[in-house]
């Protein structure tokens, strides 16, 4: 099919967002009767025939079949998305949002419940992922003995996160000794960078390592299997894949399944938000047509938008569908969880 790099006229573009919009809704091609039955469209059949006509050659519409109607090509849908105007959710629906999102405990239970969001407001997948800083400080440690000469580790740093870490010993810390360890750690580390925190552990023992009393000792067995070691691993759910398995995508089924294995890769979504949400902060991107990321994926479209916490922690939220979605519904309800995370 050609294509032409020409700007299009108000009456062309007019014509074009509304085959959009009929297309979204019935799923059905689009024919000029159907627009010219439109009364605010005061055009006749033939006129709207022969804009379609100029739209299909410059690679805007598409002919499933010979006496069809018109329906719409990535490129139509890329054009119509730029133009969406979000309609601001409902107070109910804002309300109830921030009060899930509020009562989450942790950051990785927020970004849980953000993909869930998403997907009940949508009906598409939702993709939520924090992005953590690495200069995270320490809020408290914790450390719970285990059956097994083992010992679970818990970092809780100030930007919500919470790190569970389970690790095996030589020999069994009682409670006492594990007590004594936590206590030292949060009184003379709780603030601190957990980089600069380690390394002044580590430091302290070499320093003290003629003394070495029995609490130095075991301290460096935990700073040894990773004690405060810092993590900058994202957080990443996503909620409503299974959503994908009903559209039409033209995909066979081997494509399909490589499809889900590339979205089980949570790096691999990563990589994906990195590289469509890269807007400025607040900004809601809108990408039709991901077959850069994936070949399966150039059916579907990511809308999202990237947003700083108060803890400084980035959070990236989205949406995965069809080219065929609600586009207003998808950016507002994006936009109010951006909004949502930076005020959390």
């Amino acid at each position: 099919m050609l294509t032409s790099s020409r700007h299009l006229s108000s009456r062309e573009r007019e014509i074009l967002h509304l085959i959009v919009r009929s297309y979204i809704e019935c799923g059905e091609p689009v024919g000029s009767r159907t627009l010219s039955r439109m009364r605010h469209l005061s055009l006749s059949p033939a006129t709207i025939r022969n804009v379609m006509a100029d739209l299909a050659e410059d690679g805007y519409l598409a002919q499933p079949h010979t006496s069809a109607g018109r329906i719409p090509t990535d490129r139509a849908f890329r054009d119509f998305a730029v133009s969406v105007e979000p309609i601001p959710l409902a107070v109910d629906e804002r309300v109830k949002m921030f009060q899930r999102m509020n009562s989450a405990d942790t950051l990785e239970d927020k970004v849980a419940i953000a993909s869930k969001i998403l997907t009940e407001m949508t009906g598409n997948m939702g993709i939520a992922a924090a992005l953590p800083s690495t200069a995270q400080e320490l809020a408290h440690l914790e450390l719970v003995a285990l059956s097994g000469m083992r010992v679970l580790m818990i970092v809780e740093t100030r930007d919500g996160m919470v790190r569970n870490r389970v690790v095996a010993l030589d020999r069994e810390l009682s409670r006492t000794e594990l007590d004594h360890i936590r206590n030292y750690v949060n009184v003379n580390f709780g603030g601190w960078t957990l980089d600069k925190a380690r390394a002044e552990l580590l430091r302290r023992i070499e320093e003290e390592r003629a003394a070495y009393d029995a609490m130095l000792q075991q301290l460096e067995v935990l700073c040894r299997k990773g004690l405060l070691e810092v993590d900058t691993a994202p957080r990443v759910e996503m909620d409503g894949a299974s959503y994908l398995v009903g559209l039409d995508l033209h995909l066979t089924r081997e494509r399909m399944r490589e499809l889900f294995r590339a979205l089980e890769e949570k790096q691999h979504v990563v990589a994906m938000l990195d590289r469509f949400l890269d807007a400025p902060q607040g900004r809601v991107g809108i990408h039709v047509g991901l077959e850069e990321t994936h070949p399966a994926m150039r059916e579907l479209t990511l809308i999202g938008v990237t947003v700083e916490m108060p803890s400084g922690v980035l959070a990236r939220v989205a949406v995965l569908g069809p080219m065929r979605m609600q586009y207003e519904r998808v950016v507002s309800a994006v936009q109010q969880l951006g909004r949502t995370f930076e005020s959390l």
